[in-house]
């Protein structure tokens, strides 16, 4: 595929249920092998994602390789809380286009400063925002997994 067949563009609400796939894709290969048995089920029984999906569908973000989704990003304000990208689209620029996306929304509405956060086991993410250009400001426990990681807070100046 070529970078000209990427597209990205509003979600839909036909894109539900392949961001509930992508979803369920990137909590397999990137967070269960962190996480304690004890958070696995909690997640399992949560519902968490299908309530955020369905609470911030309308805002997200859609990347199409080909027509077919390639991954989403979703924020609120200045805080990206939400960049998923399927593996087979994976270093294929569709983060970057994806984030280049939220942040001149973000430029557009006057936000001054874009925030995320990744946790330290998750090289891929800290060395697609360095390259980005955002900057660890903080590091904190990861509460919301109740695994012992460790979150990092990235910040950039748009």
């Amino acid at each position: 595929m070529t970078a000209t067949a990427l597209r990205i563009r509003p979600a839909r609400a036909d894109d539900r249920a392949a961001v509930l796939a992508l979803l369920e894709e990137t909590f397999l290969d990137t967070w269960r092998p962190q996480l304690t048995a004890q958070a696995i089920a909690a997640y399992r029984r949560g519902g968490g994602t299908e309530r955020f999906v369905e609470a911030h569908w309308h805002r997200f973000v859609i990347a199409e390789l080909d027509g077919r989704l390639a991954g989403f990003a979703h924020r609120e304000d200045g805080f990206v809380d939400a960049l998923h990208v399927t593996a087979s689209a994976r270093r294929r620029g569709v983060a970057r286009q994806l984030m280049a996306t939220l942040e001149a929304a973000m430029r557009a509405e006057g936000i001054a400063t874009a925030s995320l956060e990744t946790d330290t086991f998750n090289s891929a993410s800290q060395a697609l925002y360095l390259a980005l250009g955002y900057r660890e400001t903080a590091r904190y426990p990861d509460e919301e997994w109740n695994s012992g990681l460790t979150t990092i807070l990235y910040e950039k100046s748009l």
